[in-house]
């Protein structure tokens, strides 16, 4: 014989069976959320509260609590209920005056807002200011650049550009070609101190300037391997000399096709005639002010990062000398460089170069 309460019959709408289940099986519901989802899910069946309990794993305490819930509120009250406390003391209205304000003006004498700037303009809290920019996404002191290419033929050269790195021609070589210019050739006045536990690596604020150069490169795209030259000075005379090297390593059988941007040294009549004489030689231009889309821009950050902009060179690395005359023997040098293997694209397909050992060797003469 059956004792107690009648339980109210709990009876699921169409629309409601529909939310609960998105909310007891989406992956981004919260936890909590979902187990109340499936304990009403589970008392609509028909079954008795302790059964509930153990098919969802809660207390028999937690089912009643979330079925009386539901059928008082229905889905609203699924949700939790706001916390007891002391009521807000910043109104919506001056959230809203200092949204606005930092986004459409500018304190006097200053280029942005900060939060003590805001504090003391408006009378509230600097953290106030900070849970507020926090909530909103704001960051005045953070800026970021940007640079839309006017180039009337951009969607047509990105294609053309992207199409070679993806599906890259048959019987046929792709070079990445662009020259890193400028290139110091700095010495620190006094030995770096190495790395400790606890204590950074040390080296001296001033350091020796002994000229600079200018790195010639044309990347490969299949197999990574990059073709190097070093001049003194980057001119249309220099850049033909590395024309003739990449042709040097070019077999006879192959086309090759050239990716590189607009610089003026590449449109001399002195390169132009080198090209029209080699009909093998593809050229393929980047956009104007996307160079970025050139590979082989890639590899000079690699070489900047972690070759050039932090440490000192060992003596047979070093790129510079004491010698005034250091780039005479650079004029005659090149060498070929080689990325680590596991860097290299299977198969003629796209892949950034991202190697972790980058293997150069400079000679000087």
């Amino acid at each position: 014989m059956r004792t107690g309460r009648p339980k109210r019959p709990l009876v699921l709408t169409g629309d409601e069976q529909e939310r609960l289940q998105s909310l007891a099986h989406r992956a981004r519901t919260q936890p909590v959320l979902a187990r109340r989802a499936r304990v009403v899910l589970a008392s609509a069946q028909g079954l008795a509260n302790p059964v509930v309990a153990k098919q969802v794993r809660c207390s028999v305490g937690m089912v009643n609590k979330w079925r009386s819930r539901f059928l008082k509120k229905r889905l609203e009250g699924l949700d939790d209920e706001p916390r007891p406390g002391a009521p807000r003391k910043v109104t919506d209205a001056q959230v809203e005056k200092v949204v606005i304000q930092t986004l459409e003006s500018t304190p006097r004498g200053q280029t942005h807002w900060s939060t003590r700037s805001w504090a003391q303009a408006s009378g509230l809290s600097r953290m106030t200011i900070s849970r507020i920019w926090r909530a909103f996404g704001l960051q005045p002191h953070r800026t970021e650049t940007f640079k839309l290419s006017p180039d009337p033929l951009l969607i047509e050269k990105v294609r053309d550009v992207v199409g070679l790195y993806i599906n890259p021609p048959d019987h046929a070589l792709v070079f990445c070609v662009d020259e890193k210019s400028q290139i110091q050739a700095l010495d620190r006045t006094q030995p770096l101190l190495p790395l400790r536990p606890g204590q950074a690596e040390r080296r001296t604020h001033d350091d020796k300037r002994h000229g600079t150069t200018s790195l010639f490169a044309a990347l490969e795209l299949k197999t990574s391997r990059v073709i190097g030259q070093l001049h003194r000075r980057h001119r249309s005379s220099e850049f033909r000399q590395f024309l003739d090297l990449i042709e040097a390593n070019v077999p006879a059988e192959l086309e090759a096709h050239i990716i590189m941007d607009n610089y003026g040294t590449h449109k001399t009549a002195l390169i132009r005639n080198w090209f029209a004489k080699r009909p093998r030689f593809h050229l393929h231009f980047t956009p104007t002010y996307a160079s970025w889309i050139n590979l082989v821009e890639r590899w000079f950050g690699e070489i900047t990062n972690k070759r050039i902009r932090r440490r000192r060179l060992p003596k047979r690395e070093r790129i510079g000398s004491s010698h005034p005359r250091v780039h005479r023997g650079a004029q005659r040098e090149s060498q070929a460089f080689r990325l680590d293997e596991n860097s290299r694209p299977n198969s003629g397909q796209y892949r950034s170069v991202r190697s972790t050992y980058m293997f150069i060797s400079i000679r000087w003469t």
